[in-house]
C-alpha cells in the first residue's frame, strides 16, 4: 500500500498535480480524514484499493457524493455504488491467475522459479449519473474507451 501511495505521489508530482496522502487504518482515522477533507475542499478524491477501503466502500462513496467530490477508484464496485470512475486491473482475473500459481506449487514447482506477472488488462468504468450530479462532462473520447458506462 505504501509503495502504491508513493508511486501515485511521484506520478502526480511529475504531472504538476498536488497529492495529499490522507490514509486511514481504522474507522476513527477515516472520520478524521473526512473532517480534514471537508475543511480543505480538494479537487478530487483518489482511493487506493485495499481491504479497509473495500470494507468502507459505501461510506467513502457517500462522503464523496455528499461533498460534491469527484472520486477515482481502482475497482468497479465503487462505481456501481455511486463513485465517479474507476481504473484498475480486473481483480477477478488476478485471483484466477493466482490459482494457477497455487496449482503449479502444489504440483512441485518452486515459488522462486515462477515468473512474476503483472496485470495485463486494466478496466475503466464511468458512472454518468454521478458525473451529472457533479456537473461534469465526460468527453466522448473517454467514454469510448470505457469498458462500461453506467447511465
Amino acid at each position: 500500500m505504501a509503495a502504491r501511495a508513493k508511486e501515485t505521489q511521484d506520478a502526480a508530482h511529475h504531472m504538476g498535480v498536488a497529492v495529499q496522502d490522507r490514509g486511514a487504518k481504522d474507522s476513527q482515522e477515516l472520520e478524521n480524514v473526512f473532517t480534514v477533507i471537508s475543511k480543505e475542499r480538494p479537487d478530487g478524491l483518489l482511493t487506493i484499493l485495499d481491504p479497509f477501503t473495500t470494507f468502507h466502500l459505501k461510506h467513502i462513496v457517500e462522503f464523496a457524493a455528499n461533498h460534491q467530490l469527484p472520486g477515482m477508484y481502482e475497482e468497479r464496485r465503487f462505481v456501481q455504488a455511486g463513485g465517479l470512475m474507476s481504473y484498475g486491473p480486473n481483480v477477478a482475473n488476478l485471483y484466477r491467475r493466482a490459482a494457477t500459481y497455487v496449482d503449479k506449487i502444489l504440483k512441485g514447482s518452486k515459488p522462486a522459479d515462477l515468473p512474476v506477472e503483472q496485470p495485463m488488462k486494466f478496466e475503466l468504468f464511468i458512472n454518468l449519473h454521478t458525473a451529472k450530479a457533479l456537473r461534469l462532462v465526460i468527453p466522448d473520447s473517454v467514454l469510448f474507451r470505457a469498458d462500461d458506462v453506467i447511465k
